[in-house]
């Protein structure tokens, strides 16, 4: 087996929206109580605590008014819109999108030093409540207040030196966060699979990137409807651009609205497909960057969605399936 580090705890629960709103503070135990419910994948993975950033750290990418105006309506005892109102602030926000970003670059640590913090081996990780993909360098959106992987991005080239790293999204929304801030990135490799005509609204087949980066992007929007058949057909297209890329490190954003039964989405994949993408993505990192894949949950409100897809995500990276070179 691959020694996988997956991040669960209170900390990461505490990033979530009141009310009925669709991002609830339950989504982590829903993937836990599957996770745990399949006893040979459970049984080998390493629990790794969730871990707080610094303020510094998220200000390599976030514009610093905005991450004052976070921190101002974290304090405030009412909800503040942070966009056009999908992302209300609550109490305590700004910590717990510290959690976030913190257990994402812990991952990052983690899986390039090649341990943990206790010196236990660790080949990938999953970060189950992150991949914050809507929010952009001076905005809320989407459900998302900091872009976790956006720092990560900076900080793997910052602290290891890292160049070359490639980004792939399932998520049923285009992670419009990532993608427009490294448009004109020649070395950041993004590659989105995600519903058409639905938020952000963003993602045509025609957005290849910027200047020396165009062609260095790929986005593949499906029709509403489109089930695992479309999504293999579309997944095939980013094994080969990944594979021609040479990553020195790979992130998946693996979210679960893209599955039947979402209630805000209507693509129509089974586990099969996230699955999949974890598997090959995995055989991938093995042949180009050491082993070196970070997965991190993304979106999804269909609780038992959630839960057999990300425990199908950490079965592939678990699993010593890939394919040696």
């Amino acid at each position: 087996m691959c020694n996988t580090a997956v991040f669960f705890g209170d900390e990461l629960a505490r990033y979530g929206f009141g009310g009925s709103h669709p991002w609830g503070t339950d989504r982590i135990y829903a993937f836990w109580s599957r996770l745990q419910s399949e006893r040979q994948v459970a049984n080998v993975v390493i629990v790794e605590q969730p871990e707080i950033t610094t303020e510094e750290a998220v200000l390599s990418f976030h514009e610093r008014d905005y991450v004052e105006m976070v921190k101002m309506a974290s304090k405030q005892c009412k909800s503040i819109p942070l966009d056009r109102g999908d992302t209300p602030s609550f109490r305590g926000m700004f910590e717990a999108t510290l959690y976030v970003v913190g257990s994402t670059l812990a991952a990052l640590d983690m899986v390039v030093q090649g341990r943990d913090r206790a010196g236990r081996k660790i080949e990938n990780a999953f970060v189950p409540i992150a991949g914050l993909h809507h929010a952009r360098r001076d905005s809320a959106g989407g459900f998302c207040v900091f872009n976790d992987v956006g720092v990560a991005i900076i900080q793997a080239r910052k602290k290891y030196g890292i160049t070359r790293i490639a980004y792939v999204d399932i998520d049923a929304h285009h992670g419009d966060g990532v993608f427009y801030e490294f448009k004109d990135d020649p070395l950041l490799f993004f590659a989105d699979i995600h519903e058409r005509d639905i938020y952000p609204g963003t993602g045509s087949a025609s957005e290849t990137g910027k200047g020396d980066a165009i062609g260095t992007k790929l986005n593949i929007p499906l029709e509403a409807g489109s089930g695992d058949g479309e999504f293999l057909k579309a997944f095939a297209r980013v094994e080969e651009f990944v594979d021609s890329c040479r990553p020195e490190l790979i992130f998946l954003n693996c979210g679960a609205d893209s599955l039947a039964g979402d209630p805000i989405t209507d693509l129509r994949y089974s586990a099969r497909a996230h699955r999949h993408a974890a598997k090959v993505l995995h055989d991938l990192a093995h042949k180009h960057c050491n082993g070196r894949i970070i997965a991190v949950g993304g979106g999804g409100y269909n609780r038992a969605n959630i839960g057999v897809a990300w425990t199908e995500v950490v079965r592939s990276l678990a699993a010593k399936e890939a394919i040696y070179y």
